[in-house]
């Protein structure tokens, strides 16, 4: 078996990325949306953690997370977020994909693939970079031509708060190249 190494960072920055189980396309749907909020919402109510950047797309997700001085436990906030969107998405019709063996064994749901990406934010030329990754993400993907028409991005937070100018992303910006994101 595999093994994954972790890198832990009490109060620490880090890149997500977190994909669907064969990236089937429910999170930017009116149900996904709805679950991935109260799932997110109850999570940073009893796990706290800020939001730095975030879009979410069809088939997975990217943030950037700032986790709370002496707190290292980004795991548990996963596990507990994506647990309450699966029950979630379940009750409220959401559809599954097909379980194999062990998930049957497990008695584990097929909504999201099991691993997540992460990256911990080194520096803030390295925080830019993967905001900004973040937020290229649905042109890169040909969602949509300009950054700012996906509406399920921090992007326009980032606006709003005078970070970005509206007009941002028209083109990809040279620095993201290079970036490991676990897609």
């Amino acid at each position: 078996m595999s093994r994954y190494r972790r890198e832990w960072l009490e109060g620490g920055v880090f890149f997500f990325t977190v994909v669907t189980h064969e990236r089937r396309p429910t999170l930017a749907t009116e149900l996904g949306l709805r679950c991935l909020r109260y799932a997110w919402r109850e999570t940073v109510s009893t796990m706290p953690f800020d939001t730095d950047a975030v879009c979410i797309l069809p088939d997975h997700l990217h943030t950037v997370w700032s986790l709370p001085e002496g707190d290292r436990d980004y795991s548990a906030r996963w596990r507990k977020l994506k647990g309450l969107f699966t029950r979630e998405y379940r009750i409220h019709g959401g559809m599954e994909g097909k379980r194999n063996a062990s998930r049957l064994r497990s008695r584990e749901a097929a909504v999201w693939q099991r691993r997540y990406w992460e990256h911990r934010i080194r520096d803030a030329d390295d925080f830019r970079r993967h905001v900004n990754y973040i937020h290229f993400n649905p042109v890169k993907h040909r969602l949509v031509s300009r950054v700012a028409d996906w509406e399920w991005s921090s992007f326009h937070d980032h606006v709003k708060n005078g970070w970005l100018d509206p007009d941002w992303g028209t083109t990809e910006p040279d620095d993201i190249g290079n970036i490991e994101v676990g897609e």
